[in-house]
């Protein structure tokens, strides 16, 4: 099993590099001011939008960045392939899980995503409000490929020409399609199921790695390729590694998602 959290108590401070992902839906800009007023000493801010997507693109609401982009990101946060790193947000929200997937994404294999949220966080760890910057490195990726679906790879899946089980980290009404508060159609992806990735936590604290095992067990079969998707790739982000934490041998994320599948595909309904 992969081991995707890690614990405040694990964490030694003086061999770790930290990056801050807290951000707000409804206030892009609230995550930078937080982390202004204060964040873990040495961390890195990356917002989701203007570092851990490409909103310039149609591909989905959060669309994937490019992989000249992620060089610049990674070598910018002055990072190498072996650094031990720690990411965190405000607690159970997709974030910090955005950036672990990009990571991986870029080869970097010693990454971990602290379970709990800031305000835990600031009670163990050193807080500064002073911004630490780091000479950029020349780190080349070690591109992981195999783990990002995009929209073609997904057809291939639905039509049952490639295996793979699509898993909806969506509401269940929504991937029934009897709401839809975003996109334009509702529904979902043919072929797939449903998993609500807000089962995966309690309060601001993502459960244990039991807890997470029994519930995520009995989807599918372990051994199958799984897809994680959502509405626009980011709450898919929190099932793709909570499924690999749970023992999935195969777990892969279509960050365009149902937002990018509606732009030229049929869906499917539950009601």
């Amino acid at each position: 099993m992969t081991k995707v959290f890690i614990e405040l108590s694990e964490i030694d401070v003086n061999t770790t590099r930290f990056i801050d992902t807290r951000f707000n839906l409804a206030d892009s800009k609230a995550g930078f001011d937080l982390f202004q007023d204060g964040h873990v000493e040495g961390a890195v801010y990356w917002d989701l939008e203007k570092d851990l997507s490409n909103m310039e693109d149609v591909q989905g609401r959060h669309p994937m960045i490019s992989k000249e982009k992620m060089t610049e990101l990674v070598q910018s946060a002055g990072l190498s392939l072996d650094d031990q790193i720690v990411i965190y947000d405000q607690g159970a929200v997709p974030f910090s899980l955005r950036a672990y997937f990009l990571l991986e994404w870029a080869g970097f294999k010693n990454v971990k995503v602290l379970r709990q949220g800031f305000e835990e966080i600031k009670k163990a760890l050193p807080i500064s409000k002073n911004v630490t910057y780091y000479d950029k490195t020349r780190v080349v990726p070690s591109w992981n490929d195999n783990i990002l679906l995009n929209m073609d790879d997904v057809r291939e899946v639905v039509k049952g020409n490639k295996k793979g089980q699509l898993i909806d980290a969506r509401a269940a009404a929504r991937f029934r399609g009897e709401i839809e508060p975003i996109d334009p159609i509702a529904g979902h992806i043919p072929t797939a199921i449903n998993f609500d990735w807000e089962q995966l936590k309690q309060g601001s604290t993502f459960l244990d790695k039991d807890s997470l095992t029994a519930k995520l067990s009995e989807l599918t079969n372990k051994k199958k390729p799984v897809i994680a998707y959502c509405g626009s790739g980011v709450t898919a982000a929190p099932l793709y590694a909570t499924l690999k934490e749970a023992g999935y041998e195969d777990v892969k994320l279509y960050v365009g998602s149902y937002s990018d599948w509606i732009r030229e595909n049929e869906i499917e309904t539950s009601i």
